[in-house]
């Protein structure tokens, strides 16, 4: 079965990295090269170069290299006239802006500095330029799940109405957008806040006083982050627009047949995309809890080869199968459910060894587990160690034995509860403040998780009891999941991989060397959130939630290692 990777630019709203449509087949092949420059700097290396054919649904990005050249593969482009558009940090693009694409064509761009640089800012970049320490901004890393930065420090608002606002986010399904509230029903979690109390009065005080409540323009300088260079510029980009303008891609797995799947974050469907043709098929899922938040989160392969959803609000689970397409919903026991009942998260990869499927709800942090064969639900409880130590886990990866880890999201320590005694151990991570949040398991059953608050990625080797660590290049990248792949590679990426940092990163896990970053891109990804797994030896998959849409990235000749 292949799993595919954390970093699949799959943007359901239009992109993804993958094979063009199956129409090339049947054309006369076509490529387009060209070389990219601007007053400033000459040729420029790094810049993102698109293209997306009239009428069609993908668009294919590549990256110019140290010479300011860009190159589409003869099979990823057939004739036809194409809109063309550039990612360059404080650029745009002054022409030509559509080129007609024949064998061999080509088409040089010229580049001027853009007038209005905060536009082209990531969540990242606003990170970075807003005064303070680190620690006094982290909170806004809760505050992008909906809208960007740009929306907070573009407002007027006064520290009391940030206050009034704070509380009124904080009673939204983290399903909702600005286009799609989804209000939480009253409850014991029916308010989520990013911050409170005293923190949420220096919060407001700190943003009423670097927005344009008080000036006409920003009092602090506008910091960017570098373009790629070198092996980062190896890289095709493919995306794919979702026929479901409103859907939120939230997880995305391939099939052992090559079909793309994702969930949806704020609608009660799973989506399957074919790479060759770019079609879409939307697959309902039963609203078991009408009165609750839709959409679902966690979307893992069996072995089988069949799809599992986390329900999330539903209160429940939902099994897709891969051939016959029938959906089995396994609701939560009444007797369990409150408003506030969440299912994050559901864990079928090593259900073989025991026919059982892991969930959770998040309301209380108990772990649920499901007899498949029986359909009966076990409660094991909260995760407390022998001291009586409670671990509070997001991410709930299980390894060849189908024992659970347990990401504490929330703190900064990794646990296991064994599936056979119940027994809890409990790790604590080297870096504090690290927050793990999702990871996998590798081929060695090690454990690969992604420390949102470290910004860095962390291995836990269960032979030794022992935690290594990795930083990420990027700042501010929030990593959400990693993918350990069958090559000696490691990738991960940010939730919010375009918003944020506009990179996805990959490392050795055994070398130590340094990682090195792959560009996706920008202002389309939204709020993605990326769960992928490896479709190829060549390509990674991530979605972007928030602009239904689906993005692949694949890496240009052999695989690149940190």
């Amino acid at each position: 079965m292949r799993r595919i990777s954390l970093l699949a630019c799959l943007s359901l709203a239009g992109m993804l990295v993958s094979a063009c449509p199956a129409e090339v087949a049947a054309q006369s092949a076509a490529s387009l090269t060209g070389q990219v420059s601007s007053t400033e700097e000459g040729a420029m290396e790094g810049v993102l170069v698109s293209a997306r054919k009239d009428g069609a649904t993908i668009t294919t990005t590549a990256v110019t290299d140290n010479q300011g050249r860009y190159s589409f593969p003869a099979d990823r482009l057939v004739p036809g006239r194409y809109t063309i558009s550039i990612r360059a940090i404080g650029y745009k693009l002054d022409g030509p802006k559509n080129v007609e694409v024949q064998a061999g064509a080509t088409a040089d761009l010229k580049l001027s500095k853009t007038k209005n640089l905060s536009a082209q800012l990531s969540n990242g970049e606003w990170l970075m330029s807003l005064p303070g320490a680190d620690n006094q901004k982290a909170f806004l890393t809760q505050c992008v799940g909906c809208h960007t930065l740009q929306r907070i420090v573009g407002s007027t608002h006064g520290a009391e109405a940030f206050e009034e606002i704070f509380l009124r986010m904080a009673r939204y399904s983290p399903g909702s957008s600005p286009q799609h509230p989804q209000p939480l029903l009253p409850g014991p979690r029916g308010e989520r806040p990013a911050v409170t109390g005293a923190a949420a009065k220096a919060a407001a005080q700190y943003l009423a006083g670097i927005n344009m409540s008080n000036a006409e323009t920003w009092e602090f300088p506008l910091k960017t982050l570098p373009r790629p260079k070198g092996r980062s510029t190896k890289v095709l980009i493919t995306e794919y627009d979702l026929p479901r303008k409103e859907a939120m891609p939230h997880d995305v797995v391939v099939d052992r047949d090559g079909a793309v799947w994702y969930s949806d974050f704020g609608h009660q469907f799973v989506g399957e995309l074919d790479p060759k043709t770019g079609k879409v098929v939307d697959y309902a899922i039963p609203v078991l809890k009408p009165e609750q938040p839709k959409g679902g989160l966690d979307l893992e392969l069996d072995p089988d080869g069949n799809l599992w959803l986390s329900l999330m609000y539903q209160a429940g689970i939902a099994k897709i199968d891969r051939k016959s397409k029938a959906v089995q919903t396994f609701p939560f026991p009444k007797e369990w459910q409150s408003p506030s009942t969440q299912a994050s998260m559901v864990s079928p990869s090593h259900m073989n060894v025991d026919g059982k499927v892991w969930t959770n709800n998040q309301e209380d942090h108990f772990s649920y587990r499901l007899d498949v064969a029986s359909g009966r639900w076990e409660n094991v409880g909260q995760a407390k160690d022998p001291r009586g130590k409670q671990i509070r886990a997001y991410g709930m990866p299980t390894d060849q034995a189908n024992n659970l880890y347990l990401l504490e999201f929330g703190g900064t320590s990794i646990g296991r509860r064994d599936a056979k005694t119940g027994v809890v151990t409990i790790w604590p991570t080297p870096t504090a403040g690290s927050r793990p949040r999702r990871g996998r398991i590798d081929s060695e059953n090690r454990l690969w998780f992604a420390q949102y608050g470290a910004n860095g990625i962390g291995l836990f080797d269960p032979e030794s009891a022992t935690i290594k660590e990795w930083r990420l290049p990027t700042p501010w990248s929030a990593p959400y999941d990693v993918i350990p792949t069958r090559k000696g590679e490691v990738w991960t990426g940010s939730i919010r991989p375009a918003t944020w940092s506009n990179t996805c990163c990959r490392a050795p896990p055994t070398s130590g060397a340094s990682s090195s970053t792959t560009p996706a891109i920008g202002p389309c990804c939204g709020s993605a959130a990326i769960s992928a797994r490896p479709s190829s030896r060549s390509s990674r998959w991530i979605n972007a939630e928030r602009v239904a849409r689906m993005e692949r990235s694949g890496m240009r000749g052999k695989p690149l290692r940190g």
